[in-house]
């Protein structure tokens, strides 16, 4: 059987040797009474990452922004949001079950919110409307294709929160990712947010698991919400071994899964039907237009997966594809060859 070259999601990579060996050998203890070392070890490894009091391991993204939420929010207020964003878009509808809040969601320029796009979205004091109480950013944006949110527009939106009172969240799930690419530190991103969500489980290649980090009263007060949620897990030094030895040994690979995306944008480029500047390919999600092949998405990822390269379609005229650690650069090139060849034979193909 050929190998199938998976590019849906660099949520699909799978544990390391040695990480595999790190998890077998995880010291555990019951970690809803705060003894489970190795989880401890973590948390205090992401805080210190961070340049934060103090995190809290979840066993989700999604839970780990969702907690933010609820830790900084009240039910009936009001968070300002991008509307491409993933804690809008992807995560089932939680801010209103969960927190009973409502999004005020703002269209950004491929992701990247204006700061006087984000002052006129906060509501005025008024009984008649919802109050503004948090504001929540992403970065590496999913939907705008891996972007960097620019460091500078986070710090005026920082100030501009500070004026008004707001609290500040970062989904940075692909944190590290930016951090790589951009040569910024992630303390440097996380010191203008109240707090910062990071995920183990995409790039950095561990099994399950994301950090939520902030002030020690704010975790405090989020720890209370995880148990609330379900999330308070026994002997998970297992799996926040994984999240130690990925933060140690591959985030810094994190440049070859860029590498390999800038490749296959540029391959992507030259292929007759398909739309895609390479030069904003900036991380390892490549996001192209298809809507020159007079197709359907579905029709095209369906034609790959025949040829054993998964995508995944990213709306009406898009496909997305991500680089990660069980991608090599030699599988790009085969990805790039196969696609142009699914191109080429759409126009012999009925509709």
């Amino acid at each position: 059987m050929e190998k199938v070259i998976d590019l849906r999601s660099d949520t699909l990579t799978k544990p390391t040797p040695g990480m595999r060996k790190a998890m077998m050998d995880a010291e555990v203890g019951d970690d809803v009474f705060g003894e489970d070392p190795t989880a401890n070890a973590l948390q205090e490894k992401v805080a210190r990452l961070l340049n934060m009091e103090a995190s809290l391991f979840t066993c989700s993204g999604t839970m780990a922004n969702q907690l933010a939420i609820r830790a900084h929010t009240h039910h009936g207020d009001e968070v300002i949001i991008e509307s491409e964003s993933h804690t809008f878009n992807y995560e089932g509808g939680g801010g209103a079950a969960l927190s009973g809040i409502q999004f005020r969601p703002l269209r950004g320029d491929r992701g990247v919110l204006d700061p006087s796009q984000i002052e006129d979205g906060i509501r005025p004091h008024d009984h008649h409307f919802a109050p503004t109480r948090l504001i929540c950013l992403e970065n590496t944006h999913n939907r705008a294709g891996g972007r960097i949110y620019p460091i500078e527009k986070i710090r005026e939106t920082h100030s501009l929160a500070k004026r008004y009172g707001l609290a500040m969240h970062l989904d940075g799930a692909r944190l590290l990712n930016a951090s790589v690419a951009s040569g910024i530190p992630p303390d440097k991103y996380a010191r203008y947010f109240d707090s910062v969500s990071i995920c183990l489980s995409k790039g950095l290649g561990a099994p399950i698991g994301s950090v939520i980090a902030g002030s020690r009263d704010f975790i405090d007060r989020v720890h209370r919400f995880r148990k609330m949620f379900g999330g308070g897990m026994r002997q998970i030094g297992i799996i926040a071994s994984a999240g130690i030895y990925a933060l140690d040994h591959h985030t810094d690979r994190l440049s070859l899964d860029h590498a390999n995306a800038k490749k296959l944008a540029q391959g992507l480029s030259q292929i007759d039907g398909v739309k895609i500047d390479p030069d904003s390919v900036e991380t390892n999600i490549v996001v192209f237009d298809v809507s020159e092949a007079n197709t359907d998405p579905h029709r095209i990822v369906g034609f790959l997966k025949e040829r054993g390269i998964l995508m995944i379609p990213f709306g009406k005229t898009l496909i997305r594809a991500v680089t990660h650690l069980d991608v090599t650069s030699e599988d790009i090139e085969t990805a790039i060859e196969i696609t142009a060849d699914v191109f080429s034979s759409l126009k012999e193909r009925p509709r």
